[in-house]
This record gives C-alpha cells, sequence and structure tokens, in this order.
C-alpha cells in the first residue's frame, strides 16, 4: 500500500519565506539595482552599469581602510579566541552558586550597548578623569588615544577583546560542558596529561562551538563601526576608520547612493569569503584529525 505524503506542513513555513524574503532578498536586490544606477532624486536615475564598482575598486582610500580592517579583525580573533579557550577552561563546572555567579558575571559586558561602550571607554581612557589615562600617567607613560595612532588602535582593540570575550567564553564552556564524564574518567585510567586531555578530547568536542564563535567575531569585528565611532570617531587622521564608516560617510555624508551600493555589495563578498575560509580551514583540520 502506497503511502500518503500529507504536505500541507509546507504552508506552515510559508510566513517564514515571506519575512526573509521582505527583510534580506528584497533589501539586497535593492541594493544591487541601485549599485548600477546614477541617482540624482526620486525618479532621477540612469544605468550606469559597472562604473561604481570600477571606482571603488581604485579607491585608494578604501584599500587603506581595508588593510586596517583586516588586521583588526585577525588581532581580535587571535587575542579573544584563546583567551575566551582559556577562561572556559578556568570555569568551575557543576550546578553551584559559584558557577551561576560566575556566568552572569561574564555575561554583563555583552549586556551592555555598543554606544555605551564606546562611551565608557571614553570616559576610561581619559587622562584627567579616566582611570586608564590617570594610571598610565602616573607611572610615567604619556597615553592620549585622541593624538597618538598606535595608543587609539590599541585602546579599540582592547575595548573589543572587553567587550566580546565573554561570549567566546561562553560559547566555550557549553561545549566543555557537553562532553561525558566517561571521557575525562578513561583518560584518567590512562594517565593522560592535562595537555593530552584538552588536545584529544576537549579541543575536539569545542570544535563545533569555535567554528561559531570565530565566525560571529570575524563577522562582527569586520563590520564594527559604533564602538570606534564614539571613542575616536575614525581618528587621529584615518588610523581607526575602518569600512563601515567609509560606507556611512558615502551613503549618509556625502550622500552618493550609487556608489555606497557597490561598496556595499563589495563588502558583504568580502565578509562573505573570509567567512567561508574559515569556516572550510576549521572543518578541514578536523577532518584532517579524524583521519
Amino acid at each position: 500500500m502506497d503511502k500518503v505524503q500529507d504536505n500541507r506542513a509546507w504552508f506552515l513555513i510559508i510566513p517564514v519565506f515571506l519575512i526573509v524574503a521582505f527583510s534580506a532578498v528584497v533589501p539586497l536586490m535593492t541594493v544591487v539595482n541601485y549599485s548600477v544606477q546614477e541617482i540624482f532624486g526620486p525618479g532621477q536615475t540612469f544605468f550606469v552599469g559597472t562604473e561604481w564598482f570600477e571606482a571603488v575598486l581604485k579607491d585608494d582610500r578604501l584599500h587603506d581602510a581595508l588593510v586596517r580592517q583586516i588586521i583588526y579583525s585577525l588581532a581580535v580573533l587571535l587575542i579573544e579566541i584563546p583567551l575566551g579557550i582559556l577562561i572556559a577552561l578556568g570555569m568551575p563546572g557543576g550546578r553551584s552558586a559559584k558557577t551561576s555567579l560566575t556566568l552572569v558575571l561574564l555575561a554583563l559586558p555583552l549586556l551592555i550597548p555598543f554606544n555605551v561602550v564606546g562611551t565608557i571607554w571614553q570616559i576610561f581612557g581619559r587622562g584627567d578623569i579616566g582611570l586608564l589615562g590617570a594610571t598610565f600617567r602616573a607611572i610615567g607613560i604619556d597615553y592620549n588615544y585622541t593624538n597618538n595612532s598606535a595608543h587609539a588602535w590599541i585602546t579599540v582593540l582592547v575595548m573589543d577583546v572587553w567587550h566580546w570575550t565573554s561570549l567566546v567564553a561562553l560559547l566555550c564552556y557549553a561545549g566543555l560542558q557537553s562532553i561525558p564524564p566517561a571521557f575525562y574518567q578513561a583518560a584518567k585510567i590512562d594517565g593522560a596529561s592535562k595537555w593530552a586531555v584538552f588536545r584529544y578530547i576537549q579541543l575536539p568536542k569545542m570544535r563545533g562551538v569555535l567554528i561559531i564563535a570565530v565566525l560571529l567575531r570575524f563577522m562582527d569585528s569586520f563590520m564594527i563601526y559604533t564602538e570606534p565611532f564614539v571613542l575616536t570617531g575614525g581618528g587621529p587622521g584615518n588610523s581607526t576608520t575602518f569600512l563601515s564608516q567609509y560606507l556611512t560617510q558615502m551613503a549618509v555624508g556625502q550622500f552618493d547612493i550609487g556608489k555606497a551600493a557597490a561598496f556595499s555589495i563589495v563588502y558583504f563578498l568580502i565578509v562573505l569569503l573570509f567567512s567561508f575560509i574559515f569556516y572550510t580551514i576549521i572543518t578541514r583540520t578536523g577532518e584532517g584529525e579524524k583521519k
């Protein structure tokens, strides 16, 4: 007897497709349309083809911002991923008040809005009223993130580490808690060292959450805007001006919609490319170790 299939369940996901279409696909198609148009006003447009894409790819300022963005995002990953793993390994396990308190304290930075984070560090780093700036001056270090490009860059990086390392730590902690106790018992019987336990038990079991952590932190750091804008305004000079700030200046400040649309598409493709590279490297590394 043939099995009867009931396809009425597909009607339940139609609202989801409609929401995705209006929130993602339609805006994307609109940006693609704008990227090949010269816009003078409502109803005043004409087709320019790939002219805006050529202008974006030949813009030296955007090239410099892209280099700064890549260096910044790689620095974020190199610091936050290992630091998050170390914090997760040092966190207490089990169901106790100590564990709950640790999780709450660790999650606090994640609850602070982006603009508030920038304001906090703006005040924190001031030499007259800020604790960080006053401390550096007290020990003889002339720290000034508003005039020194290196100080501004380091401050923005440390601010991001303070804000988002907790996310990596919480993800890694969730991965560690999913490891069955039998794994640790077997390792103890075999006399495995702490490094061997981490290398062959904990790290492989955290690979799934590490993929999520790497992709989230890369995409977020590559699109960072609010925190450095509030803290330094992109300065001194252009030392902390990233791609998102150039895009905002182009679209809002100059109202160059066509070029901004073309740049946003290039921006999106760069993020997609790097995310694919990171995902491929991590997954293939895991497959190689299994073999």
